[in-house]
C-alpha cells in the first residue's frame, strides 16, 4: 500500500517517513487488543486518519515551540500525525478514556516521539495554557468552546490567531454562526482529491 501522505507532502526528512510508516502496524496491533480505531477504518488508515488530522498542517505551520493540546484525542488523532510533522512545537494529547490514553502513550513511546504527551483527564479539568486546540468533532463547536475556551493563550506566537482548529464532516454552517468573522471554515477537497475528503471541513476559530 503505497502511503498516500508522500503525494501531499514531499518534504519529509526520512526520520519522519519512518515514524509515519510505522504508525499502521503499531495500530494494527493495539486495535486488535483495545478497539481504539473502528475495524472497517483500518482499511483506508492512512487516508481516513493521519492524513485528515494532517489537514491542519496544509492550513497552518506551527511556528517553533508552539503549544498544542488535542482535545478527545480517542486513539491519537489529530494531534500524534501533527507531532510528527511539527517536531519543534510541544503537543499534549487529553482524552477521558484511560485505555485510549494508554494506547495513545505506547505509539508515541514506540516511535520515539519526544514532544507529544497524552494525558487523561477531561478537558474542563484540565488547566494550561495553549496557543491552539485541536480536534476531531468531538461535539458540537459552541459546546466544545465552552468546555475548552479556558486552554488558550493571550500570547501570539503564529501566524494566524490563536484558538481551536476543528475537523468536522457534513453541515458545519449552523455551528459556527454565533462565532461570525472569528470562524473560517475551509474545505479540505481543496487540499486532498481522495473522495472521503468531499464532505470534510477544517474550522479555525480565533479566540
Amino acid at each position: 500500500m503505497t502511503n498516500p501522505l508522500y503525494q501531499y507532502f514531499s518534504i519529509l526528512t526520512d526520520a519522519q517517513k519512518e515514524k509515519f510508516d510505522q504508525l499502521k502496524s503499531l495500530y494494527d496491533d493495539w486495535n486488535s487488543k483495545i478497539n481504539v480505531i473502528s475495524r472497517k477504518d483500518m482499511d483506508a488508515f492512512y487516508e481516513h486518519h493521519v492524513l485528515h488530522s494532517l489537514a491542519i498542517a496544509k492550513f497552518i505551520s506551527f511556528s517553533p515551540r508552539s503549544q498544542i493540546v488535542d482535545i478527545g484525542t480517542g486513539g491519537g488523532f489529530p494531534g500524534i500525525p501533527l507531532s510528527i510533522m511539527f517536531p519543534d512545537c510541544k503537543f499534549v494529547l487529553v482524552d477521558s478514556i484511560g485505555k485510549k490514553i494508554k494506547v495513545v502513550n505506547e505509539v508515541i513511546k514506540s516511535i520515539g516521539l519526544i514532544n507529544a504527551v497524552g494525558l487523561q483527564s477531561r478537558s474542563e479539568q484540565h488547566s494550561g495554557k495553549y496557543d491552539f486546540i485541536v480536534s476531531r468533532a468531538v461535539t458540537t463547536l459552541p459546546d466544545f468552546v465552552k468546555l475548552t475556551k479556558h486552554l488558550i493563550s493571550p500570547n501570539q506566537k503564529n501566524a494566524i490567531s490563536n484558538g481551536i482548529l476543528y475537523l468536522k464532516g457534513g453541515e458545519i454552517l449552523s455551528e459556527v454562526k454565533p462565532f461570525g468573522k472569528r470562524a473560517s471554515v475551509i474545505n479540505l477537497n481543496q487540499y486532498f482529491q481522495e473522495p472521503f475528503f468531499e464532505t470534510k471541513k477544517l474550522v479555525h476559530l480565533s479566540l
